[in-house]
């Protein structure tokens, strides 16, 4: 009996792994901040946004203004 609930749950493990769809995207950003005063954004205009540590964490279409008054465009 307990052969047969792991076998059952094998295959139902097994059926699992090989349909789950393979196009599932994870986005690792690094573990640094730069100096940013201020960011905007496209959608935003010309507000000035709380900043985000670097571009891996700003959303698409910002730009980073950063404290030594260069800035960094985020695609």
């Amino acid at each position: 009996m307990a052969a047969t609930k792991v076998g059952i749950l094998f295959l139902v493990l097994l059926f699992a792994a090989v349909y789950t769809p393979a196009n599932v995207q994870v986005k690792a950003c690094p573990l640094y901040c730069l100096d940013v005063e201020y960011m905007t954004c496209n959608s935003s205009g010309e507000k000035r946004l709380n900043p985000a540590c670097n571009c891996c964490l700003a959303p698409k279409n910002c730009t980073l203004h950063l404290a030594d008054g260069t800035s960094m465009n985020c695609k």
